[in-house]
């Protein structure tokens, strides 16, 4: 982030990654209005989401259920069409929160998840909108569905447990250039009829748009730097 970009007022920085985001739609031939901006905001407190949502701005993703939790109550209530998306990993203990506080879940990436929030959909009566991670670079340490069976997982996913499944999510590698994934996530998601994609974040979400990112997931391009010892959420 450039000092210009420090010192921008939160208004000025998201009419600029607003600004940012239709010209690649225009540039892709893609219509107006066809890509959201999730704005991240992990480990900035409620203060700073609450001078965002002034601007006007109303989607954001999280990456923990327990720091939403702490922060976003409170905010859902004083602004009822928020609509909240946890981009981070969910663990199964989790996922009764994640069903009750959530609207949209970009990270099922194995059966033991989805049969979680199948089961806490039922019993809390919400239905989510839900996205399939893939792990577009097969990389061991990080989460997600193989490419090869992505399709498969979605198919289950419907046909076994109900779920919505609207998208596919990833995030390339950080030492590969990310076009290529983008554009694997985008022959996936073709191929699983989920044309939902939640690709790009704040270095790359122009090159996403171009492959066809429906979400971009930006933070510090609108938040600023985070915080190197970020208050920790009280305990559940």
């Amino acid at each position: 982030m450039s000092e210009t970009e420090i010192t921008a007022t939160a208004d000025e920085r998201l009419e600029a990654i607003r600004h940012r985001i239709a010209r690649a739609a225009r540039t892709a031939g893609r219509a107006e209005g066809s890509v959201t901006l999730v704005a991240v905001s992990k480990t900035f407190p409620a203060d700073d989401v609450a001078e965002l949502i002034a601007c006007g701005q109303r989607v954001y993703g999280e990456n923990r259920v327990q720091e939403a939790k702490a922060k976003f109550p409170a905010l859902k209530e004083a602004h009822p069409d928020l609509d909240l998306h946890l981009i981070g990993p969910l663990q199964s203990n989790k996922a009764r929160e994640a069903v009750a506080l959530f609207d949209v879940i970009h990270t099922v990436d194995r059966d033991k998840i989805a049969v979680a929030i199948a089961e806490e959909m039922a019993r809390q009566g919400r239905r989510l909108k839900l996205f399939v991670q893939v792990n577009t670079g097969e990389e061991p340490q990080k989460a997600g569905i193989p490419p090869r069976e992505a399709a498969a997982f979605v198919a289950r996913c419907r046909d076994e447990l109900g779920l919505d499944i609207a998208g596919l999510m990833a995030i390339p590698p950080a030492d590969e250039p990310p076009g290529p994934h983008f554009a694997l996530l985008r022959k996936l998601s073709e191929e699983a009829a989920a044309p939902l994609l939640s690709m790009g974040m704040s270095a790359d979400f122009e090159t996403a748009i171009a492959f066809g990112a429906t979400h971009v997931r930006v933070g510090s391009a609108l938040f600023g730097f985070r915080p190197r010892n970020p208050v920790a959420p009280p305990r559940a």
